[in-house]
């Protein structure tokens, strides 16, 4: 498969077992449906949809063990609407960034990738680690503000604002913009 942009959700398979998840839980609910969107209309524009998630002491990459782990856990009822679809990718990952030993951008690279959409959970820990190592692999990205929650609002929002001017990032809102504005292109 061949894809000039590629959808990474970070961490959305999660049983929130640690202490601040309740707090991560809360801020979370608000970017269900924005994601889930932004993920709808990725599909339809051929965008292909990469899971990059924490594997739980399961170093196994078995999604279906990750699934039941995680929904086990306070965040089950948002795990269920985020399960991946057949055409979907599923990497582990053993640390915060998505590009950490993992085959993430070995498999970015087969598919011809350049533009990176940057979503899930935790914005201030996992998201900007691995849009920090995608701006270092020069990824052009785009990480909508209303797609990451992290624990404490205030530390997402300063997530954003390193990712915007640090990384060149675009964190416009995926309800103020097309996949196609996002990164200029045709």
């Amino acid at each position: 498969m061949k894809a000039d942009t590629a959808l990474i959700i970070i961490d959305m398979i999660n049983k929130l077992d640690f202490e601040g998840s309740e707090d991560l839980l809360i801020n979370t609910e608000p970017i269900i449906e924005p994601l889930l969107n932004l993920k709808q209309n990725a599909k339809k524009r051929g965008v292909p949809a990469i899971y990059v998630n924490d594997n739980f002491g399961l170093w196994r990459e078995d999604l279906g063990s990750i699934i039941k782990e995680c929904k086990k856990g306070i965040g089950k009822d948002f795990v269920k609407k985020f399960i991946p679809k057949k055409d979907d990718f599923f990497i582990i990952k053993p640390k915060h960034s998505g590009f950490y030993e993992t085959q993430l951008n070995t498999l970015l690279k087969q598919m011809e990738v350049k533009n990176l959409i940057i979503t899930g959970i935790a914005g201030d820990i996992c998201v900007i680690f691995t849009a920090f190592d995608a701006y270092m692999r020069e990824y052009n990205l785009w990480v909508p503000k209303d797609c990451l929650a992290s624990e404490v609002t205030e530390d997402n929002d300063n997530a954003l604002k390193l990712i915007n001017r640090s990384m060149f990032a675009n964190i416009d809102s995926s309800q103020d913009i097309t996949i196609q504005e996002a990164f200029n292109t045709k």
